[in-house]
């Protein structure tokens, strides 16, 4: 796992639930261009709750989303999230060299991993100076089961790809939304995003530009797929496709798009309110933008807005990309929303 610099060119790859998503980005100067990008469906019970239960099947669908692409780039970024990653700011005396922080780092991590430490993968980043001392400074620690890494690094050589990067998706996130910054020419104010995924929604609040809160609950776009599956009595994969591709009943948007779109907004406002519970300063949301695959669902940005009474919109990372004929000819722009992960990973060949 890194938060370290690399100046390699990487492929954005996101692995979840649902899909696989790639993205290959360039730079010159200050702005990206999208290169090209693919999504690839993820068969059933290959992953669950962020962990890979079958290499061979999630390979051969990274592989095939690879293909899709076109992409020339063999080195790849990946990330973990969820309750599978553990993430902690921890202070150590100021003025150790690299060698001498690792072995304090080591020193803590029995208190704070629930697991042996044989089986974890870590690595940590000085953040700066500690607030109340100026003996201390402040280092960020992430640490996750070894298997964890691993069983991506396996599923990416299935797909003959090399796990250059092994990142975190809160990372990914917070990388990904200076794009949105650049749409917005600026930061103002506390933004939240809210990522929709199949299983699990992540909740994040951003004030200049850094998350300053996150947190999962658990609901998804998985929810719709098993309504449409046991409502329309379609196997889980039609239902899947009715639900991108449409054809469903005439009465289907009434009947299951509009509530499970309150049961969006209902999850956005739960989470804002453990939010507001959590912080002792006046913090206020301004804005909230909303990604995954579930913030193409029409109307959702605005419904969701009107429920929370906060502006909500939707988050495009390519709004302020320029964009191949590749990439345009693929249809980025609609699946922009659920490509925030892969171009947050796809950003570190410019750290």
């Amino acid at each position: 796992m890194a938060r370290k610099q690399h100046i390699k060119p990487v492929l954005g790859l996101d692995i979840s639930t649902s899909s696989v998503k790639v993205v290959e980005l360039a730079k010159s100067g200050t702005s990206y261009r999208a290169q090209t990008y693919a999504v690839e469906p993820m068969p059933s019970n290959a992953i669950a709750d962020k962990v890979i239960l079958n290499i061979e099947d999630v390979g051969e669908a990274v592989r095939r989303a690879y293909k899709r692409s076109r992409s020339r780039l063999k080195d790849a970024a990946v990330a973990i999230g969820g309750a599978t990653v553990i993430t902690k700011t921890v202070q150590i005396p100021a003025g150790l060299s690299e060698r001498e922080q690792e072995e304090q780092i080591e020193l803590m991590l029995p208190r704070i991993i629930p697991f042996s430490i044989e089986d974890v993968s870590y690595d940590f980043e000085v953040l700066g100076p500690s607030e109340n001392s100026s003996n201390t400074i402040d280092m960020l620690l992430v640490a996750t089961r070894r298997d964890n890494v691993e069983h991506r690094q396996a599923v990416l050589e299935v797909a003959g790809l090399h796990a250059h990067i092994v990142d975190c998706e809160v990372f990914a996130l917070e990388n990904a939304y200076k794009l949105l910054e650049g749409r917005e020419g600026g930061d103002e104010g506390m933004v939240a995003l809210v990522d929709f995924g199949s299983a699990t929604t992540a909740f994040s609040v951003f004030d200049k530009g850094r998350i300053i809160y996150t947190r999962d609950q658990p609901f998804g776009g998985r929810q719709l797929t098993d309504e449409i599956m046991h409502r329309y009595n379609l196997s889980y994969e039609d239902a899947g496709r009715a639900k991108r591709r449409g054809g469903l009943p005439d009465t289907y948007q009434e009947d299951v798009l509009y509530p499970f779109i309150d049961d969006m907004a209902q999850q956005v406002s739960r989470a804002m309110q453990f939010f507001y519970a959590a912080t002792t300063e006046h913090a206020k949301v301004d804005q909230v933008f909303i990604c995954g695959g579930c913030a193409s669902i029409p109307e959702a940005a605005e419904r969701i807005g009107e429920h929370i009474g906060t502006p909500t919109r939707i988050a495009n990372p390519f709004a302020s990309l320029k964009l191949t004929g590749r990439a345009q000819a693929q249809g980025i722009e609609q699946d922009a929303p659920g490509l925030m992960v892969a171009c947050g990973l796809a950003m570190r060949s410019f750290d």
